[in-house]
């Protein structure tokens, strides 16, 4: 087998409907609208949740809880994630983000204390938790807060 060989199913793709050819096609004149009409016209026909002036079902149902759009959301690492990097390394936003840890490069980064660290390191984040600080601290390393 080829990959030039390969075709679909029979039957799995089907035509696009082609208007507006002529009396014969069966599609011709009206292209398929009917006569009149708010679908038969142009840029016709009603928006997503339109149900007909009824009172439509995102406006029946109750509100509920809130958002905050001055939530802070951080991105979290733990200690055990940092159990590989060789001592005295300086670990800030730009070497998670090039290490794989964190997802986005402007995000903020709080350290977590889950995992034991053998070696001293220099880590800068936006917050540390007080297990995490006292972790680097007790094998020689340094916490400083961005």
């Amino acid at each position: 087998m080829n990959l030039s060989e390969l075709k679909p199913e029979e039957h799995s793709r089907k035509n696009r409907k082609r208007v507006g050819r002529g009396p014969g096609s069966g599609h011709g004149k009206t292209c398929c609208r009917g006569t009149k009409g708010q679908n038969c016209r142009s840029g016709g026909g009603v928006r997503v949740g339109f149900e007909g002036g009824q009172m439509p079902l995102q406006r029946r149902l109750p509100k509920r809880g809130f958002y905050n759009p001055f939530k802070k959301i951080f991105d979290i690492v733990n200690l055990e994630r940092l159990k590989d990097v060789p001592a005295q390394t300086i670990i800030d936003p730009v070497f998670l983000y090039q290490h794989g840890m964190i997802s986005k490069l402007d995000a903020q980064i709080k350290i977590l204390g889950n995992g034991e660290l053998e070696q001293a390191l220099v880590i800068k984040a936006h917050k540390v938790s007080k297990t995490a600080r006292e972790k680097i601290e007790k094998v020689g390393g340094q916490v400083e807060v961005l």
